[in-house]
């Protein structure tokens, strides 16, 4: 019998704000971006095995761990900024 069993990561946008960056100190869009690997099987994803929330700047690529606490206010605050 053959398996073909593995790890995958996989990464989301799931919100994008500004301000300043702290690798090159210059106002730029950060993108929080959920990481998420999974264990897989015959190149399907089946069982997580870890997640992790960061924030990449997107001008210098300096990505920031991130605590869930940090991503949920994140989000509230995008969502009490938004401008129609």
């Amino acid at each position: 019998m053959f398996l073909l069993f593995g790890s995958r990561t996989s990464e989301a946008v799931i919100n994008i704000v500004s301000f300043v960056c702290g690798y090159c100190h210059t106002m730029a869009e950060q993108h929080v971006v959920k990481r998420s690997t999974r264990v897989t099987l015959f190149f399907i994803p089946l069982l997580p095995l870890s997640t992790k929330h960061v924030n990449v700047c997107a001008r210098c690529g300096g990505s920031t761990s991130l605590s869930t606490a940090q991503v949920r206010h994140s989000l509230e605050w995008a969502q009490a900024n938004r401008r129609l």
